[in-house]
């Protein structure tokens, strides 16, 4: 008669929440932003999104990025995961620590999926959140209104109008950016000409970038000379590079 024993048959559960390595992810990589824009009128950033299961085009995109000498910092613009897993959120972040630029992630729908939303908070930070680089403040939202049922406020207009009342003589320009635009599916599009307003009233807003549908898009969504600009996903081998200058902006679709 055999008995075997062994100590590695059992696992965590997948949605254990269970964090190694680093957290506060945004948080301190915004502090290094703020001090490597500090007077900047000029810079250019680059913006990735749904990255999910595309470890090894994640990586690639790491690998183009690095490769560049005149980036700034990345946005991720959500769906670091692809079911909210922890181990998901934690190989992603472990890739995206190989870029040579400090990032800061948005939160996506698939980042909420079973405890997605407490692992997102803990290696991440608040799902809303915002920093300044240069002369624009960049702020980051979480808008995926319909994980939540719509029981909480998303977008939070309350967040939004604190950032609208901020106060700072070096800010001059705004940027919003998020998973879902308006008239997305997961967008609390009850509120969607509401939002317009909010953004708008914000100091010399100049665009809004967001993520989520899988697919390069440009639109003036309401008609109003604000432009939102859609990143593709990162399995589709896309991302942005906008370039902030004095009087303006412009922005390049990367293929890689």
């Amino acid at each position: 008669m055999y008995t075997f024993v062994s100590c590695d048959i059992f696992d965590y559960h997948p949605y254990d929440g269970k964090i190694k390595g680093k957290t506060n992810v945004n948080a301190k990589n915004i502090e290094r932003i703020t001090e490597s824009c500090k007077g900047l009128k000029e810079f250019k950033f680059a913006f990735i999104s749904d990255t999910q299961r595309w470890y090894d085009e994640t990586e690639d995109v790491v690998k183009d990025i690095n490769s560049r000498q005149d980036i700034k910092f990345v946005i991720h613009g959500g769906d670091i995961s692809d079911f909210g897993v922890t181990k998901e959120f934690l190989w992603q972040r472990d890739i995206l620590e190989r870029l040579n630029v400090p990032y800061v992630c948005c939160i996506g729908n698939h980042d909420c999926i079973g405890t997605g939303e407490d692992v997102f908070q803990k290696v991440f930070g608040n799902p809303n959140f915002a920093f300044t680089a240069g002369n624009i403040r960049f702020i980051c939202l979480n808008t995926v209104a319909l994980e939540y049922d719509y029981s909480n406020p998303i977008p939070n207009f309350d967040f939004i109008e604190n950032e609208i009342n901020y106060s700072d003589s070096n800010v001059e320009k705004t940027i919003f950016c998020m998973h879902c635009r308006p008239y997305d599916d997961q967008f609390n599009n009850n509120v969607a000409k509401a939002f317009e307003h909010y953004v708008l009233s914000c100091k010399h807003i100049q665009f809004c970038i967001t993520g989520h549908i899988h697919r390069t898009e440009i639109i003036d969504l309401f008609g109003d000379g604000l432009m939102y600009y859609t990143c593709n996903c990162i399995g589709n081998r896309e991302y942005y590079i906008f370039t902030i200058k004095d009087n303006g902006y412009e922005y390049e679709v990367v293929d890689y």
